[in-house]
């Protein structure tokens, strides 16, 4: 069987290595159960890049968006990590999303969306409300472009509300709910990727 590779694309709004990620930390308790079961798996902090405004894969010199998508276009899971800010997924969460989006026109070798047989999820760091609602816009948006969203892929660590400790100084995966969800994120992903491997979505009606 051949290796599955997943990738998570990080929207916090930290540089590598600036303070620590949140949402790094929660993402890197989902990976550690894919590499278990054999999954290859990259981290990108979108922070890092120059990533432009707009509704292409490409947008020209300068762009560190092609990049990145080349990763994406590699991968069979994709999973989407970002921090809440006033209820909402983050400014650089909003962008890769719109990126991916312009990456539609881009076709498989059977002419569907390059998006299709991939499976995609969310994890969401916060210490304030909104993640249900981060998380249906980015399970929405990657199944209107293609991806195949599983059952149970959003997984959050929010704490209690208000101001108070993050994910990583509250000893987060000691929740059994946040740790629950990480499992069945991890692993109805993995499911479903399997499944595509093997089995791929037919062409037929879906060029």
């Amino acid at each position: 069987m051949a290796v599955l590779k997943a990738l998570v694309l990080n929207g916090s709004l930290k540089k590598t290595g600036d303070e620590e990620s949140n949402t790094e930390a929660l993402t890197n308790e989902v990976l550690k159960l894919l590499e278990k079961e054999g999954v290859s798996t990259e981290t990108v902090r979108l922070a890092d890049y120059h990533i432009p405004y707009g509704i292409s894969e490409d947008l020209g010199e300068g762009d560190g968006w092609p990049a990145i998508f080349e990763k994406v276009k590699e991968a069979d899971i994709l999973i989407i990590g970002t921090p809440l800010w006033i209820g909402e997924k983050s400014s650089l969460t909003t962008l890769a999303m719109e990126r991916l989006y312009g990456g539609t026109g881009v076709t498989n070798e059977k002419g569907q969306a390059v998006y299709y047989n991939k499976v995609g999820g969310v994890v969401i760091t916060g210490n304030e409300d909104g993640a249900k609602h981060a998380a249906a816009s980015v399970l929405y948006g990657l199944s209107h472009i293609g991806f195949t969203v599983p059952p149970n892929v959003d997984c959050y660590w929010v704490g209690e509300a208000g101001p108070g400790p993050s994910f990583i100084e509250a000893d987060g995966m000691s929740n059994e709910f946040t740790k629950g969800h990480v499992t069945m994120l991890a692993y109805n992903l993995l499911h479903m990727a399997r499944i595509l491997k093997e089995n791929p979505i037919p062409a037929e009606g879906n060029v």
